[in-house]
């Protein structure tokens, strides 16, 4: 009878044991796969978002050579016609996170800064120059230096920028959705994000 006890407990015990290890099992392989598909996610969202600009302006340039003690002025100027194509891009490919299994949090480290291109075409009327004071690559180098300065603070007043930004959330918006579907937590600057609105950057 007690040999019979003694196998009874000895078989329960080897069943509960059996059933906390598959149970075990089962958690570890979730976390493995969350964590994976969380990755895979990231991976997903680490690609190049651009926003693209078109800009105009219209410049006047001039340039005076005096000779003879300053008595002679001998002046060169050009209407400029300029039309620019702007990109504003974030490669998200270089996002730094961690994630932190134990404690089912992906918090992000960096976020790329944004890169400004800015491709101008001149197209120049009106020119008027002579012998004395021709055109010369300084001055298209001037006219180009102008040119970027002054697109540079058209972009800032424009919503382009913040167009771009939108979009990047946007993306980013794609690691919350599935961090908060699985019970994750996401972290940027100290802060737990819940919503886009919490990215701030």
């Amino acid at each position: 009878m007690l040999r019979k006890i003694i196998i009874v407990i000895a078989v329960a015990a080897l069943i509960f044991l059996a059933f906390r290890y598959c149970e075990f099992k089962k958690d570890n392989t979730t976390e493995i796969e969350e964590t994976a598909l969380i990755q895979e996610q990231i991976r997903n969202v680490g690609k190049l978002v651009v926003t693209e600009g078109h800009f105009s302006e219209v410049l006047t340039y001039k340039d005076q050579q005096k000779y003879f003690l300053d008595m002679i002025s001998v002046e060169k100027k050009a209407l400029v016609i300029v039309n620019a194509d702007v990109t504003v891009s974030y490669d998200l490919s270089q996002i730094q996170y961690d994630i932190d299994e134990p404690n089912k949090t992906i918090t992000i480290k960096n976020i790329p800064k944004e890169e400004i291109k800015i491709s101008p075409d001149l197209k120049f009327y009106d020119v008027k120059q002579n012998g004395f004071n021709e055109f010369t690559g300084d001055d298209y180098n001037k006219i180009n230096a102008t040119v970027k300065k002054n697109l540079a603070k058209k972009i800032e007043k424009s919503t382009l920028k913040n167009n771009a930004q939108n979009r990047l959330i946007s993306e980013l918006s794609k690691i919350l959705i599935l961090t908060n579907t699985m019970g994750w937590k996401l972290e940027y600057n100290g802060n737990v994000i819940t919503k886009d609105l919490d990215i701030k950057l």
